[in-house]
């Protein structure tokens, strides 16, 4: 866009204003914009002036095309006969040799020596692809993990022995050698150098190839092979044909008709089943039958699909009509021959007679249709396995040899023709039984369509014959024969009988040239009527003859025999239909035509009648009439439907030159002269073309040919002085003639036009330019085939007729080797041409210089060819190879063609050492003229040729190489191949022509401007490979420069594309390399060699600017780089970001893609060095890519990150995440993933193969600023080719080899892996080679291909993980250049600091084993080279290359450990040796641990634990620092690590326990006591996870602990009065929550560097998470908590007088006030008791659990045991079902049993007077009881002076709500009562009830009577009258009873009170209804109170007495129960 244009000045590889200022790297060097072309460098006079340095090896070859790079080739046409189709060797006309010279000649072929003889592009389709099959990643796959036991170990956590005990069992990894020696850093730089080069991917584009585009705009597909035309095929074989009895021959012919079209469509196939026997019965009338005619199979070939087969019978002719003949096979029945012997051998002596008399004759019998197209579906529904045949060659490249299917009637329903196939279609056997009569009436071909038709309806109704079969099948066919009787290849065996191949009749024109010679005709005679004639003529046979003469022996034997009979007769004759005047029929004569018909020639038609009975004196056949067709007319073959008079006598001498329809003097006709014989004639013929034009056009042609003057054409007799005007209009009129016969004949056709315009003819002495002429018509009929045949087009618009013709059958007249001389027999060979001078405009000196000049399009110089012309001709005719003898030879020639006087050139090529031989001057130069013809034509005739440029192109390209192989000039210098004016010419056809046109079309038809500019392209880089270079180039800036201009006009960004399309085909060339210099000087010539590497030296400023040069589009790099100049400013421009041409960033991203990918697999630059001399011509790329950095995908984005952020955040004790490069900040973020990612595999390749030393020198010279850009573009490239794996392997063996999943979740595969290669076979066996297709690759988004096979996924994941591997070493290989480049100066911190940022982002993402070992080397030199670096400057970044490394540390690969752990112990090693202590690493590596362990689903503790064992082993051998301390600060950690391991890592086996998993972390959280941050994070987690669970209550409780620790430690930093002391400030919150005071000794001071620096140990941070406890309080219903939180709160706001924020507290507080009325429901509590040892360290563990509110015990017991039965085994465990003490002994050791008991909380007397509301009763509890009934001898109940009762109050570590929802009970009591006691309580309640009923507010009648009833009811079993008369009829004789006795009565006597006034309370609610229900309540309480009465009134006088003094007690109660206490 135009801001190039101002920034062109200063662009450098970055156009950012910031870079803008640094112009160290990129001077101002350039003052062409980006946007114009450069003018090219001239190509020919460089490689002259440059000679090479170096003689040979494979950078010569880089230099200049190769000597034999292009040749012509005669290849053989493959012939699918075993002979040649020929006609019979004779005097055959001119036009008939021309035809079969055109089916014969060999294919002339230009080969070009590179792997792209066939196809345009560039690069060989094919990558080897060497993969590393056991690429080991370290991700793990998620299945099932596998549930152990909840054992959190075999030891619960706890001393640093177990841990220890632990470690020490477990087996390090292996030690890395020579780890801890010193090494020089130059040393250790060089071994991981060596290392990581060794084995690296030569192709880096194998594992990523172009991506997939349908067809690549610059493929240019070789066009198919011309051949013979075939349909789709269909084998029909005859197997039986049989009736019910068999008494004669029986003759079939089989066809097919088309009922749509009403169309026969294939010739007749004429078979017979005749037994040897039957067919002797007519052994006098066959002579020997040729194997030909006994076939009894054919092929059918079906172009339209849509017909029905129709299969005809015949038999002998006998007497009577053809029903009485039919007859006795509808009567007689096979079953019944013993009963019809008699007359059945009767029947057969009839026949015999009837054979031996008429054997010569037919009649017709019977006829059946099949429905073709039913079959075909219906056999192809029943199973799609087609049968394939291969063998046969055909225009559908798969032919069916199939039968005609299914076992089925005839009479079927069809439902659409036009959709049936054959290709789903297998072979299948069909039985016909259907056949219907034929009626002599009705044979004529409209009856048969009706019959047809009607067959089609099932309700017709046909008269049937009894069964015949048919049977077609399956079969290979070998020995088939064409319908010429060729034999088709291979043909091992000519007696075998053969398969007939069947000539089809196709509906409509089959476009397809004739390639092969054929000469058919058909002779069809439809009806006769001799109705009006005279005399006896009833049973007629016609016979029919083709005669070359009169007399009766000039019949000739060209008539194809039928069946059993020879191949040839001379005489067939027709079916005769007994006792009819006015026969119709249907028989078909199939004749060989000669190949030059006379006059003379005709078919003769001979009528007869046949006496069928024998008598006396009558002959057999008496002739009836006679008529004949002449079979040509004015010169032409003669066909078509005729209406034939019948002459009744013989015709008259010289009949045949005449037409029957003239009346002959003298002569009888039937029906006077009328018509009465219709007969149609048809041809199939590739010599006659049945078409006006075209015959008058070649008559003219070969006229002049053979000058046989005057020439006849029709009735015109032609004279030699109008000949010219003649040929003219016959050129002109060639456009009036149908299409189907100028395709049939396109290929003779061109020819002759070619040989018009390349030789003029001589007429009458003159010559007659006939070049303008022959062009028009050239374009015209081009344009016609483009428009009508627009299916048979390739992609870029090229009609396959006309490209074959081009690539195998076009030549330059006479210039094939077959033949040599010009005479005859060359193509149009003729004397009759003549040449001469081009117009004299041109100087003359000009015609000296070239080689020939003649012309044909100047109608004004006239010129007679001379005698000596011949000689010449005939002398230098043939092909002179230039060696040693034949110079001479040459020399002399070329003397003698100078001194006859043609143009040579007399000096310039004498003087070569090589002359290049001369071509015979007959020949025009075909390219000149079509270039000349082109540029002068005008009008319509330009614009024709316009629209199809891509055939006048190749035609001259085609032209020009011929002419240059053949007059040995391809050796010649490049400059002296052409004359001036056609390098005029094409450049005008460049300029004018071709870029004009679009602009002024281009608003019109944009399909054309494509077409033209792709066609365009094609030809400039056809003529790169024959041209000179540089005037090519000079033609593409032309070009350029137009579409440019034309850009800035119309703004059109269209036109970009064009420029696009045109670059990616130019720059298809083969030798794209060569053509860009790729080893021109713009490199510092510092040393002999080309090559830069021994030139790193260099310091001058002049080598700066040329290194400067190398990277950037400097005009000196894009004249010498001409093409790759071109492609990079094209580039650049489209991605620059102010330019609007966004659209075409994928496209110009290809282009470049495209390229480096054919390079990369290039066979020719496989060399290293050559390599780094291609790199060189992108090494601009790198500038371009991080210029456009911040628009590309942020790859950085897809996918989940490793760990959480937040978590993260936390641990890391920042307050931002882990910082991305600055360059993210997005821009505009415009590019797809796809061209983001190509573009970057692009950089990569340029950064893989260029010359180090160069980058060096680069670096060194970029600002800082560009240096971390290039920083930032290599962090992208790491996320881009990230491994990321598809989630399709879920197998064991996939984990063998791909190893573990990725950590963390993987989002579907993204844009990552869209593509889908083809599959190898194992494709993880030893390292093989893979051949793979580039046309086989594909990339799709996923989701598109759910269906992949296993291979392919498999092999789809290999070649990703290859590229991720090498992706990422390249990578690798930068960074170190990089870091050897700035360790020397002085900005080196900020760009190591980006080293490192890379390096850890890359451990972070998925990769290889491979990779991974050499990233850690690199990092333990890095970090030993500059320690302070981590230490001091980066320590953001130590923190996170410890969790890098620890993450590694836990991989399932046992080298990545090994490498992990040795790079962390050299971590901690460093450290220590910079400050005698490695706290920091020490405290980063504990966080690291946390973090990851916490928050990776899947890790493997073990893994871990011996990389721990590895460092710990490294400890102990390092005998350096044995004497210091620090083998044990490696000890100490490592424990620690170790313990905290063990904890962290149940939490995975633990996730779908929610109890379980809180509990791990409360105690990991524990562990963290001293670790604020951490614990802090702990919390968190806890806290989201309750919410999770709507658990509101505990992450309430979880978020007070965390503001509880933030006060304790803030109250430590600053002393504030209005901030809360610390923990003891939330008491009244929770008495929980003192565990958070910081009092023990190792807490740390929260002024040490990274303690307590998280974003929550500030003031915002406390309130922050006393906020957000309030809000869960809230939602947890708590809002008394809600209140207590807030007075923590409000003082900090007060204090900052934030009157907002007091108001919305003040507003909150209402809010909960407000609710605290309403009715709230907390917790539901039970104890759950887990035995049996599967519970690991749980086993005898008893918790109180807290429910949701109103969960019942079906609930939570359904819920723990569906969860532990999933766990164990649902047969492993079991809920004890009552809450009695467990006995273990009693136990199944191998289960798990589960006891669940509801509690209710429990609360002392004393209690009760604080918990007053439901609020109260529900928080801070620590107390639960509850009941078990039992009785003294086991069981549960009994009677009631039985029944005990055991209380069990449970105390809690921690009062409810804590922080977990289970807690562990820590003390456990037991109250029994006795059976008194029992009742006493039982009567307190039910009392309690009474009062509670009586005294509600509103009164319950309901309930007050339901209490009531349960009360006084008499039904009342164990009721309160039992109760008494059991404990109190007598006084108890244990005085320790009497206080129990007495409570009792009182009891009562309180009850019956209650009675009393429940019963007066509801006698008020009561209705009248209801008074009966009142006395009856009152009576059954007077019976209670009568009988309660004496029991009450007793009492117990000891109790009265004062025996001792009882001191008052409060709980004198318990203290008389028994009571046992457990503690």
């Amino acid at each position: 866009a135009e801001v190039r244009k101002q920034i062109a000045g200063q662009y450098g590889g970055l156009l950012s204003s910031e870079l803008a200022l640094t112009h160290t790297a990129f001077p101002l060097c350039f003052q062409v914009p980006l946007t114009e072309a450069v003018e090219p460098v001239d190509f020919e006079e460089y490689l002259i002036t440059h000679p090479p340095i170096i003689e040979s090896g494979p950078l010569r070859d880089l230099i200049d095309f190769p000597p034999d790079d292009i040749e012509v080739v005669y290849t053989p046409r493959e012939c699918r006969t075993v002979g040649q189709a020929v006609p019979e060797e004779g005097d055959n006309d001119a036009h008939v040799r021309d035809c079969v010279r055109s089916y014969t000649e060999d294919w002339a072929i230009v080969n070009r020596k590179e792997p792209v003889a066939a196809e345009r592009p560039s690069y060989s389709s094919y990558f080897v692809l060497c993969l590393v099959p056991d690429l080991c990643f370290s991700v793990v796959f998620q299945d099932d993990l596998k549930r152990r036991s909840m054992s959190i170990d075999d030891t619960p956590r706890g001393s640093w022995a177990c841990s220890i005990f632990d470690l020490k069992n477990s087996v390090p990894d292996a030690v890395l050698p020579h780890l801890l020696d010193r090494a020089p850093n130059e040393e250790i730089d060089r071994h991981n150098e060596e290392h990581r080069k060794s084995h690296r991917h030569r192709e880096l584009f194998a594992l990523h190839p172009a991506l997939d585009e349908e067809e690549p705009i610059e493929r240019h597909c070789v066009p198919d092979v011309p051949k013979e035309h075939f349909g789709q095929r269909l084998l029909v074989k005859c197997l039986s044909l049989k009736f019910e009895i068999e008494i004669e021959p029986i003759f079939a012919c089989l066809a097919l008709y088309d009922v749509k079209e009403k169309r026969k469509i294939s010739e007749n196939f004429f078979f017979d089943l005749n037994s040897e026997q039957t067919k002797g019965m007519l052994r006098p009338h066959i002579q020997t039958a040729a194997i030909s005619t006994l076939a009894r199979s054919a092929i059918f070939s079906i172009t339209y699909p849509s017909q029905d087969v129709f299969l005809v019978i015949q038999k002998v002719l006998q007497q009577g009509d053809i029903g009485e003949c039919a007859e006795p096979y509808m009567v007689f029945k096979e079953s019944d021959a013993a009963k019809n012997k008699e007359k059945l051998d009767k029947l057969r002596s009839q026949s015999e007679q009837f054979c031996t008399r008429l054997g010569r004759y037919r009649m017709p019998f019977a006829w059946t249709a099949i429905h073709l197209m039913n079959i075909v579906n219906s056999a192809g529904s029943l199973e799609r396995d087609t049968e394939l045949e291969m063998g046969l060659p055909g225009s559908w490249s798969e032919r069916r040899n199939s039968s005609i299917g299914g076992r089925r009637s005839l009479e079927r329903t069809t439902s659409g023709d036009e959709s049936c196939s054959l290709t789903s279609f297998r072979p299948a056997t069909l039985t016909v039984t259907n056949f219907f009569k034929q009626e002599g009436d009705r044979l004529s071909d409209e009856d048969l369509y009706k019959f047809l038709a009607d067959m089609r309806r099932p309700s017709s109704v046909l008269r049937r014959l009894r069964p015949i079969t048919v049977w077609p099948e399956k079969q290979n066919p070998h020995y088939c024969l064409t319908p010429d009787l060729q034999q088709v290849k291979p043909y091992p065996d000519s007696r075998v009988r053969p398969t007939r191949e069947i000539l089809e009749f196709p509906p409509r024109d089959v476009y397809v040239p004739n390639t092969t010679y054929r000469n058919l005709l058909y002779v069809n005679p439809h009806s006769l009527n001799f109705a009006n004639r005279q005399g006896s003529a009833r049973n007629i046979t016609v016979k029919v003859q083709f005669m070359n003469g009169e007399d009766p022996n000039n019949a000739m034997q060209v008539i194809f025999g039928k069946s059993s009979c020879g191949d040839y007769t001379r005489e067939a004759y027709t079916a005769v239909v007994y006792h009819t005047r006015s026969p119709d029929f249907h028989d078909e004569v199939k004749i060989k035509l000669p190949a030059s018909l006379t006059d003379h020639h005709h078919v003769l038609f001979t009528f007869y009648h046949v006496s069928c009975q024998q008598k006396q004196n009558t002959p057999l056949e008496t002739p009836v009439g006679y008529t004949w067709i002449p079979m040509l007319q004015n010169g032409r073959l003669r066909t078509g439907s005729f209406c034939l008079p019948v002459s009744l006598e013989k015709p008259p001498q010289s009949y045949s030159v005449l037409s029957p329809d003239v009346p002959l003097p003298g002569m009888k006709w039937v029906d006077n002269h009328r018509g009465v014989f219709n007969v149609e004639v048809t041809s199939v013929s590739t010599v006659h073309t049945q078409d006006q034009y075209l015959d008058k056009f070649f008559a003219l042609v070969h006229a002049l040919d053979e000058h046989m003057f005057p020439v006849r054409i029709g009735d015109v007799r032609i004279m030699e002085n109008n000949l010219e005007a003649e040929l003219k209009s016959s050129i002109a009129a060639l456009n009036s003639s149908q299409l189907e016969p100028i395709v049939r004949f396109l290929h003779l056709l061109l020819d002759k036009l070619v040989v018009l315009v390349v030789r003029p003819p001589v007429i009458a002495g003159q010559i007659v330019n006939l070049g303008q002429a022959s062009f028009e018509v050239m374009a015209s009929i081009v344009n016609r085939l483009h428009k009508y045949l627009d299916t048979s087009q390739d992609m870029h618009g090229r009609n396959s007729l006309l490209s074959s013709y081009i690539y195998y059958v076009f030549r330059l007249p006479n210039m094939d080797p077959n033949f040599p001389s010009p005479g005859p027999g060359g193509l149009g060979g003729s004397v009759h041409y003549a040449t001469m001078a081009r117009s004299a405009q041109r100087p003359a000196s000009l015609n000296l210089n070239r080689s020939r000049s003649l012309s044909n399009s100047n109608p004004d110089i006239s010129g007679t060819p001379t005698s000596p012309d011949d000689e010449v001709r005939s002398i230098i005719g043939s092909k002179v190879r230039d060696t040693p003898q034949t110079r001479p030879l040459a020399y002399i020639m070329f003397c003698l063609s100078v001194l006859l006087g043609y143009n040579r050139s007399p000096s310039i090529t004498c003087c070569c050492c090589h002359i290049p031989s001369i071509p015979p001057i007959g020949h025009g130069l075909f390219h000149e003229e079509l270039a000349l013809q082109w540029v002068v034509s005008s009008g319509s005739v330009r614009e024709g040729a316009l629209q199809q440029a891509w055939f006048f192109f190749e035609l001259m390209v085609k032209s020009i190489i011929h002419h240059l192989y053949f007059t040995d000039r391809l050796e010649s210098p490049r400059k002296n191949r052409f004359p001036e004016r056609f390098m005029d010419d094409i450049t005008a056809l460049v300029n004018s022509n071709l870029t004009s046109d679009p602009v002024f079309l281009f608003n019109q038809d944009l399909e054309l401007v494509e077409r033209l500019n792709t066609s365009l392209a094609f030809f400039l880089n056809d003529l790169l490979s024959v041209m000179d270079r540089g005037f090519v180039f000079s033609l593409i800036k032309t070009y350029w420069k137009q579409v440019s201009t034309k850009l800035y006009m119309l703004q059109n960004p269209t036109l970009e594309s064009l420029r696009l399309d045109l670059l990616r085909i130019v720059c298809s060339h083969e030798h794209y390399v060569t053509l860009n210099l790729p080893c021109s000087l713009l490199t510092p010539p510092a040393s002999p060699s080309p090559s830069v590497s021994s030139s790193s030296g260099f310091s001058t400023h002049a080598q700066d600017q040329k290194i400067a040069n190398m990277f950037e589009l400097s005009v000196p790099f894009r004249e010498q780089h001409y093409l790759a100049g071109l492609v990079l400013s094209e580039l650049a421009v489209i991605l620059d970001p102010e330019a609007e041409g966004s659209v075409w960033r994928l496209k110009v991203v290809s282009v470049v893609h495209n390229l480096l990918s054919s390079h990369d697999s290039d066979p020719r630059y496989a060399d290293p060095e050559v390599k780094a001399r291609v790199a060189t011509l992108y090494l601009p790329l790198i500038g371009i890519v991080m210029e456009t950095l911040p628009q590309l995908h942020d790859f950085t984005e897809d996918g989940n990150s490793m760990i959480s952020q937040t978590v993260a955040m936390a641990i890391a004790g920042t307050s931002a995440p882990i910082s991305r490069p600055s360059s993210f900040l997005r821009q505009h973020g415009t590019f797809s993933a796809e061209s983001s990612r190509s573009l970057l595999i692009c950089l990569l390749w340029v950064l893989k193969n260029a010359d180090e030393c160069v980058l060096q020198k680069w670096f060194s010279d970029l600002s800082v600023s560009q240096l971390n850009r290039l920083l930032d573009m290599l962090y992208l490239c790491v996320s881009c080719f990230e491994y990321k794996v598809t989630l399709y392997f879920k197998s064991k063996d996939m984990k063998v080899k791909l190893e573990e999943a990725i950590l963390g979740s993987i989002g579907a595969r993204q844009e990552m892996v869209r593509r889908k290669r083809s599959p190898s076979g194992s494709a993880f066996g030893s390292q093989e080679n893979l051949r793979w297709r580039k046309d086989m690759t594909h990339w799709r988004q996923n989701s598109e291909r759910m269906d992949k096979t296993r291979a392919e996924l498999e092999h789809e994941a290999l070649i990703d993980g290859n590229l991720a591997t090498e992706a990422n070493l390249i990578i690798l290989d930068t960074l170190e250049i990089i870091v050897q480049t700035v360790s020397v100066t002085e900005s080196k911190e900020s760009i190591l600091g980006g080293v490192l940022k890379v390096l850890l982002h890359s451990m972070a993402c998925n990769q290889s084993a491979l990779y991974l070992q050499h990233c850690f080397a690199t990092q333990r030199a890095l970090v030993s080279k500059f320690p302070e670096l981590l230490f001091e400057e980066e320590t953001e970044q130590c923190a996170d290359l410890c969790l890098r490394l620890l993450r590694n540390c836990s991989s399932s690969i046992g080298t990545i450990r090994a490498h992990a752990s040795a790079s962390l112990y050299l971590l901690m090693r460093q450290n220590f040796e910079i400050g005698n202590n490695f706290a920091r690493v020490k405290m980063q590596v504990t966080m690291s641990l946390s973090s990851l362990v916490g928050t990776s689903q899947n890790f493997n503790e073990e893994f871990l634990r011996r990389s721990l064992k590895t460092i710990l082993t490294y400890g102990e051998e390092d005998l350096e620092l044995r004497e210091t301390t620090f083998p044990d600060q490696v000890q100490d950690l490592v424990f620690n690590l170790h313990m905290i391991l063990s904890d962290t890592v149940k939490m995975k086996e633990h996730q779908e326990d929610p109890e379980m998993l809180i509990d791990l972390m409360y105690r990991i959280a524990k562990g963290y006591q001293t670790s604020p941050d951490l614990r802090l994070t702990w919390l968190q987690n806890m806290a989201g996870k309750h919410s999770e669970r709507t658990n509101h209550a505990e992450a309430a409780q979880c978020l007070v602990h965390s503001a509880a620790l933030v006060a304790e430690y803030l109250s430590m930093l600053e002393d504030r009065k209005y901030l809360p002391v610390g923990c003891v400030t939330f008491q009244n919150i929770s008495s929980n929550v003192l565990e958070e005071s910081a009092v023990s000794d190792d807490v740390v001071s929260p002024d040490e560097e990274g303690i307590c620096s998280g974003k929550y140990f500030t003031e915002a941070g406390l309130v922050g998470l006393l906020d957000q406890a309030a809000s869960s309080f809230s939602m947890a219903g708590m809002y008394e908590a809600v209140n207590e939180v807030y007075k923590v709160l409000i003082p900090i706001h007060e204090a900052s007088r934030d009157a907002k924020k007091l108001a919305t507290i003040h507003g909150k507080l209402q809010e909960a006030f407000g609710k605290i009325d309403g009715k709230r429901m907390f917790g539901t509590y039970f104890r759950v008791g887990l035995y049996g040892s599967k519970f690991g360290d749980l086993d005898e563990q008893e918790f109180v659990y807290k429910e949701p509110a109103i969960t019942k015990l079906a609930e939570i017991s359904h819920r723990l045991e569906g969860f532990y039965g999933e766990r164990y085994g649902e047969d492993q465990v079991e809920v004890i079902k009552d809450s009695n003490p467990v006995d273990k002994c009693k136990q199944d050791p191998n289960k798990a049993y589960v006891q669940i008991t509801y509690v209710e909380p429990y609360f002392d007397t004393y209690e009760m007077k604080d918990r007053i509301t439901y609020f109260d009763k529900n928080y801070n509890l620590r107390r639960f009881v509850y009941c078990t009934p039992f009785t003294l001898d086991g069981r549960a109940h009994g009677d009631l002076h039985d029944q005990f009762k055991r209380k069990t109050i449970l105390t809690t570590s921690h009062a409810f709500p804590y922080i977990k929802t289970r807690i562990n009970i820590i003390h456990k009591e037991e109250i029994i009562s006795m059976p008194i006691e029992v009742a006493i309580e039982d009567m307190q309640k039910k009392t309690g009830e009474l009062a509670f009923a009586t005294h509600q507010d509103p009164s319950d009648a309901k309930m007050l009577q339901m209490v009531l009833q349960g009360s006084v009811g008499t039904t009342v079993n164990q009721g309160p009258l039992e109760v008494a008369q059991v404990f109190l009829s007598e006084i108890p004789s244990d005085p320790k009873l009497y206080r129990h006795h007495n409570k009792l009565r009182l009891c009562f006597k309180d009850f019956t009170k209650r009675c009393e006034d429940a019963l007066r309370k509801n006698k008020s609610l009561i209705g009248p209804d209801q008074k009966e229900y009142q006395r009856e309540l009152e009576r059954n309480y007077h019976r209670l109170k009568e009988a309660l009465q004496p029991l009450i009134c007793r009492k117990i006088p000891q109790l009265y007495k004062p025996v001792l003094q009882v001191n008052s007690h409060r709980d004198s109660f318990s203290r008389m129960s028994l009571r046992k206490l457990e503690l």
